[in-house]
């Protein structure tokens, strides 16, 4: 056989975001590259397909409670038997928890493995506990484990590799995601997709799953105050999650648009184009995929002055592609009155060219290296 990378993900569903978008684009990167890809995924159902980033292969899983849908493996046994029929050269795993056990089967059969941290879990698990918990001596524990478990550590960020480097793990690389800048561009505007707006209104727009540690309470409460300095905006939410119904009440009255989770890629990049600013109010995100979406679809970016964001925005004089403030409605509104009143045009080359400099082939690139496979 050739060189076979094997990714096995969790959280891995039709309706997801980030991760989703990263396994396969760096899968089908792997397959451009020449090697065998096979993805393990959890689903309804067992399954073996191919697909144009390589074959999927999805074993049945049980849903996670609150977790709107999502599966996860509750284990390894049943992926160390695809690892048994089909043995990869290189193991690459995006999973923090369950999943951790594939890094010793990769040390005893001499296989390189690869772990990609996705979230930070001293951040997305600060909402979740009580006061006085010890999350940062819980969260080092864990990570000294992980550091200790696989040849590498991947991070799509300085904000995410920070829960690495300060227990002195040595083997963290920082790489960055990418942007299919051929779907995301601000021609998509003029498309003929139907998404129904007021064109005197400002258009404000956040994608994002709908739950709690995403914060998308903070993009609603943006839209009333930049209201309340007197400029007409609509809120387009885009995403959906346990967190929908209690939003919808919170916003009622404002003009907010739910759409639900948007399947197509044109629709979303159309809303994205035809957007004057994108909110991206989560603190804790280690990456910022849909934030960098908005910016190749030339929509500057608004975000709080935590988590990863404020790495690919490109704030203050100059060639700004967005603005960073405190995580608050008042100064978030601020900040997006203030891009408002910047030269659309030129916001919108330089919000593009910033993402011009996260093409996927950059990523792959990098992670290859990592690999060792490039």
């Amino acid at each position: 056989m050739g060189t076979r990378i094997l990714q096995v993900a969790n959280f891995y569903a039709p309706h997801s975001g980030g991760l989703r978008t990263t396994v396969d684009a760096l899968g089908g990167a792997y397959v451009d590259a020449g090697l065998e890809r096979v993805l393990v995924v959890p689903g309804p159902a067992d399954a073996d397909e191919d697909t144009p980033a390589g074959r999927r292969i999805t074993l049945r899983s049980p849903r996670v409670p609150g977790m709107g849908g999502y599966r996860a493996l509750t284990g390894t046994g049943d992926v160390r038997a695809v690892l048994a029929e089909l043995p990869p050269n290189h193991l690459e795993v995006s999973d923090k928890c369950t999943l951790v056990g594939l890094g010793s089967w990769a040390f005893r059969n001499g296989v390189r493995a690869v772990l990609v941290s996705h979230e930070r879990l001293d951040a997305i698990l600060a909402p979740q506990v009580p006061p006085g918990f010890p999350l940062g001596r819980c969260s080092d524990w864990w990570n000294r484990r992980l550091a200790r478990g696989f040849d590498a550590i991947v991070t799509p960020s300085a904000f995410a590799a920070a829960e690495f480097t300060r227990i002195g793990a040595t083997n963290v690389s920082v790489v960055p995601l990418g942007v299919d800048l051929d779907a995301f561009h601000p021609r998509a505007r003029e498309g003929p997709v139907d998404v129904n707006g007021d064109d005197n209104e400002v258009s404000l727009v956040c994608v994002g799953r709908l739950s709690r540690e995403k914060r998308p309470d903070v993009a609603i409460d943006t839209l009333r105050a930049v209201r309340a300095h007197g400029i007409a905006a609509r809120l387009w939410m885009i995403g959906d999650g346990p967190s929908r119904a209690r939003l919808e009440a919170h916003a009622r009255h404002l003009p907010v648009v739910f759409t639900g989770h948007v399947q197509d890629p044109r629709v979303l990049a159309t809303l994205l184009a035809r957007a004057d600013v994108a909110l991206a109010p989560c603190p804790y995100e280690t990456f910022g995929l849909a934030a960098l979406e908005a910016l190749a679809s030339g929509t500057p970016v608004v975000a709080p002055d935590r988590g990863a964001v404020p790495e690919i925005v490109q704030a203050g004089l100059g060639a700004a592609t967005g603005a960073v403030a405190a995580l608050d409605p008042a100064p978030l509104a601020a900040a997006v009155v203030d891009v408002l009143r910047w030269p659309r045009e030129a916001a919108r080359v330089a919000a593009r060219a910033r993402a011009e400099q996260y093409p996927w082939t950059r990523t792959a690139r990098e992670m290859l290296r990592v690999h060792g496979a490039g």
